[in-house]
């Protein structure tokens, strides 16, 4: 039994060794590197363990900047304080690789407004690495003479069946979606960066078995928005797998970011350049005169690059 446990492991070792070396690193080189990581919550059952270990390992070839993790960080129920265990089994004990003590840019996903979505916010004064200021706010980063803007956004109120489920989702009709709006038109108008990305968890445009009125109010809502300020993405996550959609009428490349543990089936639609059921999650990398995003699936492979030009 020792002996066959020792050959697997060697096997399992080499396997993994040969992944590695597959994975051609140059493609960040001199770039400004972002992850990207969503929909993880699964207290590191099904791909999540090896995804963020693979995260990990790529980061120290990478030299991600920071991370985005689109919601749904905590799964089911959402957490119900920051002394919530599910702190601790869903996020700080799966994301323990040293290259990964980087800035964590959350929002909230729509799990989270099951639980206490204050707590979510609250936590940053707990954790060194989650940095979440508001429920939807902006930044801008420059690095490698490149400057990026991302504006992330909190769509699960601006959606009516979230506002009307009020037994479940007690938080999303207290949020008053006139203001958000509002701010997100006066800071797209306001950017001047080499890049704009905006960030939700919901999708504008998805193939998805999930509620029409999702991506419909976000489409009357949001995408309105988005094309009169012409950003360069829109990234979301929440369908749990990969989607790269362009529409007619727009020149936005809406992407949807596969899940970090557990994955569903998709097929194509209307628009759908790209898509894969696969786990994994994504690397933004930019220059003044590019943007990539590339799609990584659990053994570090590019599964589909995005890429925008100046």
């Amino acid at each position: 039994m020792k002996k066959l446990f020792l050959l697997l492991t060697v096997a399992l070792m080499g396997t993994w060794a040969m992944a590695q070396q597959a994975i051609d690193y140059s493609v960040y080189d001199d770039k400004f590197n972002i992850y990207m990581a969503n929909d993880l919550g699964r207290n590191g059952y099904y791909d999540q363990k090896p995804i963020a270990e693979l995260m990990g390992v790529m980061a120290e070839e990478v030299g991600p900047e920071f991370v985005i993790a689109a919601g749904d960080v905590h799964h089911f129920e959402g957490v119900q304080s920051v002394d919530d265990p599910l702190w601790m089994t869903n996020y700080e004990l799966i994301y323990a690789h040293p290259e990964l003590m980087i800035d964590w840019f959350p929002i909230c996903g729509n799990h989270e407004y099951r639980g206490n979505t204050q707590a979510v916010i609250d936590y940053s004064r707990v954790s060194r690495r989650w940095e979440m200021p508001a429920r939807y706010y902006t930044k801008s980063f420059e690095e490698e003479g490149t400057t990026v803007r991302i504006v992330w956004i909190d769509t699960t109120p601006l959606i009516d069946k979230y506002r009307q489920e009020n037994d479940q989702y007690p938080d999303a009709c207290l949020q008053d979606m006139k203001t958000q709006l509002e701010w997100l038109d006066a800071t797209l108008a306001a950017a001047k960066e080499d890049w704009v990305i905006v960030v939700g968890h919901h999708p504008i445009y998805a193939e998805t078995s999930k509620d029409d009125i999702e991506r419909l109010n976000l489409q009357q809502r949001v995408d309105t928005i988005l094309r009169k300020h012409r950003v360069d993405m829109y990234l979301n996550g929440h369908i749990h797998n990969f989607q790269h959609i362009r529409v007619p009428g727009s020149d936005i490349d809406y992407i949807t970011n596969s899940a970090g543990s557990l994955s569903r089936q998709v097929k194509p639609v209307e628009g759908t350049v790209f898509c894969s059921s696969e786990p994994g999650f994504s690397i933004i990398s930019a220059t003044p005169k590019t943007l990539e995003l590339r799609m990584i699936d659990k053994h570090g492979q590019v599964l589909h690059t995005v890429t925008r030009t100046k």
